[in-house]
Formats: structure tokens, sequence, C-alpha cells
């Protein structure tokens, strides 16, 4: 098994605009498929780095580092009265986790992007995009499904390493916006993540200037990866 991050090769990306915030540029550190394994890529999460397809990343942008590395400490998180509503609101749907991907998963993905993030570069949602976006050759994602019923209404894909639960992305049927299916699917993965004995629920990064990206202050506690390390933030949420 590789674990050697001293022979991992990184490069760099060019500078092009911050899907982000406005006016800004990014530039990232990319790691290619091949030289990656699921415990090697358990470390490098530890580092702030995260998946997108194959391929492992790490915003290094020159003038700005608004994007923070985030988890939850799973057995310390505690639910907020928000949180527990959402619960209470979705008390008669049902989750399957399951390694296989299926036609409806990619279905219910397409509704999502095309209805919810016309704005946004996945869209159009196509086979081709949603395959390099969530699947890679050296790990097999997770897909936690939620049912109403037999009905899919959403999926929460997920990396299962030796220490933690990645969130990648989650999706859900557009007609059930009020449930805060979003919200739920991190309340799930972090329960899941409990019962699996894992340290970790990474949530990717945190952006305070975006709007879309600023929600996950709200799972508490949290750790933010700053050049001091990790630090541990315990404030109460609502």
């Amino acid at each position: 098994m590789r674990s050697d991050i001293r022979n991992i090769a990184i490069g760099v990306s060019q500078l092009y605009p911050c899907a982000y915030i406005a006016n800004k540029q990014e530039q990232l550190l990319v790691i290619q498929e091949h030289n990656l394994d699921a415990a090697l890529f358990d470390r490098l999460l530890a580092l702030g780095f995260r998946r997108s397809g194959g391929s492992v990343y790490k915003p290094r942008c020159p003038s700005c580092n608004a994007c923070l590395p985030i988890r939850i400490p799973v057995n310390r998180f505690r639910h907020s009265k928000r949180q527990k509503r959402t619960f209470k609101n979705n008390r008669d749907l049902h989750y399957k986790i399951t390694n296989q991907a299926t036609e409806s998963h990619f279905e219910l993905y397409k509704r999502y992007v095309d209805t919810r993030h016309q704005d946004g570069p996945m869209y159009p949602a196509t086979q081709e995009q949603y395959q390099h976006f969530l699947f890679c050759n050296w790990l097999e994602p997770m897909f936690i499904e939620l049912y109403k019923e037999d009905k899919l209404v959403a999926v929460a894909v997920t990396d299962n390493t030796p220490h933690a639960l990645s969130a990648i992305y989650s999706y859900f049927d557009p007609d059930l916006e009020k449930r805060s299916l979003g919200s739920y699917m991190i309340l799930i993965q972090c329960r899941i993540a409990q019962l699996m004995a894992k340290e970790y629920l990474y949530l990717g990064y945190q952006v305070d200037e975006n709007r879309k990206m600023n929600y996950k202050r709200g799972y508490r506690p949290y750790e933010i990866l700053s050049d001091h390390g990790w630090q541990y933030c315990e404030n109460s949420e609502g």
C-alpha cells in the first residue's frame, strides 16, 4: 500500500476565474490519480486536499485564502435546534448505503443540476460530466441513497477512507426543497461516520464570502485548517 507523501508529484494549475468569489483568480495544487490510494488520500485530506474525479486538489491562490478546509469531529458533534427540526421533518424517509452506481442516480443528479444550478459550470448535466466529476480508478465512492417509500429522493456521494468520510457531493429531488435535504444528508453522513467508527466527516471548503458555501459552520463543533493547523470551534448554534 502506498503511503509516502514525499513521493507524490504535485502540479500547479493555471490561474483562472474563481468559481466561488467574483473578480478573484483561482489556482490549484493538483495530484493525479495514478499516485493515489485510499490510505494516502486519508492523509491528504488531513492536509486540506479534496477529490474531484481522479484528481486531488487544494486551492493555492496567490492573493486569497478564502477557501478553508473544514471537518466535523463526529464523536463530538451535537445537533442544533434547527438540525433537530430537520430530522423531525424527514422522519418518514429512510436511507441505504451502496457502492453500486445506478442510472437512477444520474437521472436525479440531472434533474437537480438542471433545475437548481443553471448558472453554474455543471449545467447542463451530462453523463460524461457526471462520471468525470464523481468517479475515479483508485477509490470506489460510497452512495448514500435516501428514499421516500420506494422513491429515490436524494443521494450523497461520499469517500470512505481509513479514518474519515469525505462528503463529495449531494443532490436531491428539486420538488422537495422545503425538506432541507442537503442539510439532512450531511447529518446522515455524520451519523454513518459515527457508526463506522470514523474520526471525521470532511465537508470540503468553507467559503465565508460565498452565500452558497458559507453554511458549513452550522455543524458544530467543527475544525478549520489554518496556517497553525486544525483549529477547533465549539460556538453554539441555534
